[in-house]
C-alpha cells in the first residue's frame, strides 16, 4: 500500500493535527514503514497456531469485592480549600442565561 499526500492530511484531519512539509515527509516514511512491516507478517504461515486470549496464564485474576469503611463527610472536607458545612465549594462553571 501506498501513502499518499491526500491520505496524510486525512489522518490529519481526522486527528484533529496539523503537520508542516517536513513532518509529513517524516509520517509517510513512518506509515510506509509500518505498513510493509504488515505486510511481511502477512507472509507467515500461522495455520496451526492458537489465537492467543491472554498474555499470562491467569485469567480474570480479580480480588474478592467487599464493602470496606470510608471517610466521614469532615474528614473528607479535612482538606479542602473552601468549605461550607458538608459541600465542597467550586468556582461557578455554568452561567444561566435568560
Amino acid at each position: 500500500m501506498k501513502v499518499t499526500d491526500e491520505m496524510i492530511d486525512n489522518l490529519a484531519h481526522l486527528a484533529r493535527l496539523h503537520f508542516t512539509d517536513d513532518e509529513k515527509k517524516e509520517l509517510n516514511t513512518d506509515l510506509e514503514r509500518m505498513i510493509d512491516f504488515v505486510e511481511k507478517l502477512k507472509e507467515l504461515d500461522t495455520a496451526g497456531a492458537a489465537p492467543l486470549l491472554h498474555m499470562g496464564k491467569e485469567i480474570n485474576v480479580l480480588r474478592e469485592d467487599k464493602q470496606e469503611g470510608s471517610v466521614t463527610v469532615q474528614e473528607a472536607l479535612l482538606n479542602a480549600p473552601e468549605k461550607d458545612d458538608s459541600f465542597f465549594k467550586v468556582p461557578k462553571v455554568i452561567k444561566k442565561e435568560a
